[in-house]
């Protein structure tokens, strides 16, 4: 079994990514998504690609997946009956949330509502103490009654979430023993076993999405497992984490709720690994796919790791407004702009693209599966950015009248404008949208935008990321190979990970390093034993220790790394010059003259990371006019708009070939459409490479 594949289920399209570990050789494939049953997809594209290739099933040993699964569930409502145990007198705490107002003059602000209405949020008579001890035991007896008429009522799931459980977990393990022992089949999920961190709010919330979804993502591997193995596959079947790391289907199905971002993170894993490959540290993640578009900062080679996230947000870029959820997640901002997305005329006359999308049932009218409105794809087709004859490599045909004619209809007549002038408004409006996502992205992680090149990758981000770059004033553009299917291709650049977490308050000069030592070596223990049951050996896994620490009175904690081995009192010095010199690096300053402490510790245990930093084309020649194969009329606002621009074949770029833009760049899963006064090469990782300073210099 010398192969592997990825397979990420795109809102349009499904991607599949094979490579040959030993020789390097690699197989793509795209098949449109099944929304009815998405594993559908992954069999039909997995054989296809592997019949193509002439690869036999038996060979392949591991298949990685990600799925949005999880995050349709939430923003749908469409998980488990649900109810919540909440410490006596707390049971309203997921729904009082911190009293945010995230639009201080809305008088109708909306709130996302908690995934368990209040008459399933029960109070359970206990009492925890911040220290650990128990100031009123489990009433055991209530908890197992209840548990048996949540079962008759239909009620399928519980979750419990105790006051102060992090500090002392033992009245929810009693809890969910009560529960079983009331209703064996029910669902339960306990707090100290999914986020075992202080802020009790974030805390029920995450562990309530965590046991909503979890029969939901159950089934579904379940069936994709049977599906699998149906096709002949033999091998091991991965998730990846939203964290960026990979899990067994046995560890997804016990924290669902890690899988949140999984397809995404992968596309940010991928744009580290060969960013850094190329040269770029530093560096903007730009993935686009049929009906979203995701950004993430790549710092110093990796993609910045946040401990809180928020789903189903009822006001799209504003914090406070969704269901917090506190896991490891990879930080990226998520809108609804792709290739899917689409364009109307609304009641004030002006042009909107968005957010809602055509998907892959029916598609845009290109596609000629019944849709009816323009989206952005249908647009990029009439402004002759893509090829209806060379879509997928020529395996889907695109309609091109049928786009002219619903843009015309529904845009270019009501706006008065031409049918090219109309396509190219959708065109620059989602450009736009996209922009000003990544801005304020990257300025809220103090990062300009302007001094990072973007990585554009995803079946339509070559086509929109010049003049994404472009607008955010950024140097360069960087293409991979392969962009089309990048996400599924991180898949398999990411290691068997997973992480721990503990709360434990102290102040630096207080710490109890006997009780922080016995932490950290229960959670890589537990490390040890979930990447074991994945087979990697104890021997192989690193560890990364972490303490999230704050000025005393602060709200939020800033992440410190610790050193291996056991700690003590004479760590003191470090620490505090650790943490000052990361909260100037944040903040450009120093706090005020006050204690430090350490809220929250953190392990982070780590498999060995394959090696996935290029993919080489096969040949291709130096000289860019070898490649050339022909002219194609195309929108090229610099030069008045329709012109004839060069199109050249990605396959016979090789290494050392440049060319100035205008220019159209084709491979069979993506377009890459270069503006004029743009230079452009072949780097040796074989990324197609756009340097916009002498564009920028002409505008």
């Amino acid at each position: 079994m010398t192969h592997r594949a990825g397979a990420d289920i795109g809102g349009t399209f499904t991607d599949i990514f094979v490579i040959d570990d030993l020789t390097g050789e690699f197989a793509i494939g795209k098949t449109l998504t099944t929304p009815d049953d998405p594993s559908r997809a992954i069999e039909t594209g997995l054989l296809e690609t592997l019949a193509g290739a002439g690869i036999p099933m038996e060979s392949v040993g591991q298949i990685i997946h990600g799925t949005t699964l999880v995050t349709n569930a939430l923003i749908e409502r469409k998980g488990a009956r649900t109810a919540l145990l909440a410490t006596e007198g707390f049971r309203d705490s997921i729904e009082i949330g911190r009293e945010n107002r995230w639009e201080l003059y809305d008088l109708q602000l909306e709130h996302a509502e908690p995934l368990v209405p209040r008459y399933l949020r029960f109070d359970v008579p206990q009492r925890t103490l911040a220290d650990g001890s128990a100031r009123k035991d489990l009433d055991e007896a209530y908890v197992e009654r209840l548990a048996q008429e949540l079962a008759e009522a239909g009620v399928d799931a519980v979750a419990v979430c105790f006051l102060n459980s992090f500090a002392n977990p033992e009245a929810e393990r009693q809890a969910r023993a009560a529960i079983l022992r009331g209703a064996p089949d029910m669902r339960v999920s306990i707090s100290s076993d999914v986020a075992p961190a202080i802020r009790e709010f974030e805390r029920s919330s995450t562990t309530i999405c965590n046991i909503y979804v979890q029969g939901r993502v159950e089934r579904y591997l379940r069936d994709l497992e049977s599906r699998l193995a149906g096709a002949g596959f033999t091998g091991s079947l991965l998730l990846m984490l939203s964290s960026g790391g990979l899990a067994t289907v046995e560890t997804a199905t016990r924290f669902p709720v890690r899988l949140l971002e999984s397809g995404p993170a992968a596309g940010a894993l991928a744009a580290a690994a060969f960013g850094k490959a190329a040269g770029h540290e530093d560096l903007l993640s730009f993935d686009l796919g049929g009906t979203t578009a995701k950004f993430a900062v790549i710092d110093r080679g990796q993609p910045l790791l946040a401990h809180s996230f928020e789903v189903d947000r009822r006001y799209r870029f504003k914090k406070g407004s969704g269901l917090p959820v506190n896991l490891p997640v990879i930080e990226m901002i998520e809108i609804g702009a792709g290739g899917g997305s689409i364009a109307r005329v609304n009641a004030l006359g002006l042009l909107k693209v968005g957010p809602d999308s055509a998907g892959a049932d029916p598609g845009p009218v290109c596609y000629g599966r019944g849709g009816t409105e323009p989206t952005v794809t249908d647009a990029d087709l009439v402004l002759g950015y893509l090829d209806p004859a060379f879509f997928l490599g020529g395996g889907m045909a695109l309609d091109l009248d049928g786009a002219r004619q619903a843009i015309k209809a529904r845009i270019g007549d009501p706006l008065g404008l031409g049918v090219e002038e109309a396509a190219w408004g959708i065109h620059q409006i989602v450009n736009e949208n996209m922009a000003s996502a990544a801005r304020i992205h990257a300025l809220e992680r103090g990062k300009d935008p302007r001094t990072l090149p973007v990585f554009a990758f995803g079946g339509a981000g070559p086509v929109h990321g010049f003049r994404v770059a472009a607008a955010l004033g950024s140097p360069s553009l960087i293409a991979p190979f392969g962009a089309g299917v990048m996400s599924a291709v991180g898949f398999l650049s990411a290691p068997l990970a997973f992480d721990f977490v503990r709360s434990f308050p102290g102040r630096l000069g207080d710490l109890d390093w006997k009780r922080v030592n016995t932490l950290f070596t229960n959670m890589e223990a537990e490390g040890e034993q979930v990447l074991g049951e994945s087979g990697v050996a104890a021997e192989a896994i690193t560890f990364h220790r972490i303490a999230e620490m704050r000025y005393v009175g602060q709200g939020h904690e800033i992440r410190v790394a610790l050193p291996a081995g056991n700690l003590g009192p004479d760590l003191v010095p470090r620490l505090q010059k650790d943490y000052e010199a990361e909260y100037a690096r944040l903040y450009g300053r120093l706090g005020p003259p006050v204690a430090v402490e350490v809220i929250t510790w953190r392990v982070v245990a780590t498999g060995p990371r394959p090696e996935m930093t290029a993919l080489a084309g096969g040949g291709g020649s130096t000289d860019a006019e070898a490649a050339c194969k022909g002219t194609r009329r195309a929108w090229m606002p610099e030069l008045g708009g329709m012109t004839d621009v060069k199109v050249y074949d990605r396959y016979k770029l090789a290494p050392g070939a440049a060319f100035p833009g205008p220019a159209i760049i084709e491979e069979r899963e993506s377009t890459l459409i270069i503006g004029a006064n743009a230079d452009c090469r072949v780097d040796a990782n074989w990324n197609l490479v756009a340097e916009l300073a002498r564009a920028e210099a002409a505008r």
